[in-house]
């Protein structure tokens, strides 16, 4: 059995607590822009275009996921504390919600940015599995998702449950970062636009069907497992968009992207410059203070091994529910 003793927090600034899960965001929001700006030959697509691509998704993503935890996950204590929905730094965020919020961030830059939705979104596709696998690695770091019971030799041994667990988001990172490397190797063979997408949405729900077999959800949506539920929908829509793309679409022979407002970095600017590269930080920076599930759990779980969480200001002291 493996015991887990990594601490989730990494420090502290401004009264708030670093976590190591909101680490692997803010290092995954700057894969995607390198992603974008070391491709922009290859799509066409300019570096001031691809600073705003990253910056869309990166809100996209903290807005969807912490709405959807909000709304799914954690409603019975956010319905009973409604002032403390904005609080991300309390913790919580949905892998759904962040795929959602990054599926409707990249729509509306299409639509700003006069790009075609699919186009944009095979390119958003390879970077994005590769997001999922870093977030899934500080959810194994922060130790608060757990997976069943097992006597299995690599059973985790987590603080905060009784007896050995399946590590339930090593097994889904794991899958994650082999999605992003099949995507990487397909996205080399030219093929038909959707298809990418669809390869995503497709294993990516289908496969983590499987995978949330060996985790224990604490909340329902209307009897079955909020979690599962998405991952159905996921595996369907993309399933139907390979049967389009592979039946409808010709095969791709360029990356370039069609559309745009032809916009270079040399037309924008330096005040837009500067604010773009402000967003950018702030983007890779707030995403430290968020930890992971549950938000009525951080300062019971945490409180032994930083004294005085339970008493911060960032940590109101309210019972969890029973």
């Amino acid at each position: 059995m493996i015991v887990h003793s990594i601490d989730p927090a990494w420090g502290r600034a401004l009264g708030l607590y670093l976590w190591w899960y909101g680490a692997a965001y803010a290092l995954g929001f700057a894969a995607l822009l390198i992603w974008l700006l070391r491709r922009r030959r290859r799509t066409g697509i300019p570096a001031a275009e691809a600073r705003a691509l990253a910056i869309a998704v990166a809100a996209g993503v903290l807005l969807g996921g912490r709405t959807v935890e909000v709304l799914f996950y954690e409603r019975a204590f956010y319905f009973a504390h409604p002032e403390l929905i904005p609080a991300a730094w309390l913790g919580g965020m949905s892998t759904h919600g962040i795929l959602l919020g990054a599926t409707l961030a990249a729509a509306l830059h299409c639509r700003l940015w006069r790009r075609k939705f699919i186009e944009l979104a095979d390119e958003l596709a390879v970077p994005g599995a590769c997001i999922m696998g870093f977030g899934r690695i500080g959810n194994f770091i922060d130790g608060q998702i757990a997976g069943a019971p097992t006597d299995m030799p690599w059973g985790v041994l987590f603080p905060d449950f009784e007896g050995a667990r399946h590590p339930v988001v090593l097994y889904d990172g794991a899958k994650n970062l082999l999605l992003f490397g099949f995507l990487f190797w397909l996205s080399r063979r030219w093929p038909p636009r959707g298809a990418l997408l669809g390869h995503f949405l497709f294993w990516y729900g289908f496969l983590r069907i499987f995978v949330d077999v060996f985790r224990e959800y604490r909340v329902d949506f209307m009897g079955f497992p909020p979690g599962q539920g998405f991952n159905v929908l996921m595996a369907l829509a993309g399933g139907a968009l390979l049967l389009h793309a592979y039946r409808r679409m010709p095969r791709r022979e360029t990356d370039i992207l069609s559309g745009g407002r032809g916009l270079a970095d040399a037309d924008f600017p330096p005040w837009r410059r500067r604010m773009q590269f402000l967003a950018l930080a702030f983007l890779m920076a707030f995403p430290n203070v968020i930890p992971s599930d549950w938000t009525y759990d951080v300062p019971v779980h945490y409180a032994d091994r930083h004294a005085g969480m339970e008493r911060t200001i960032w940590y109101p002291e309210i019972n969890p529910p029973k």
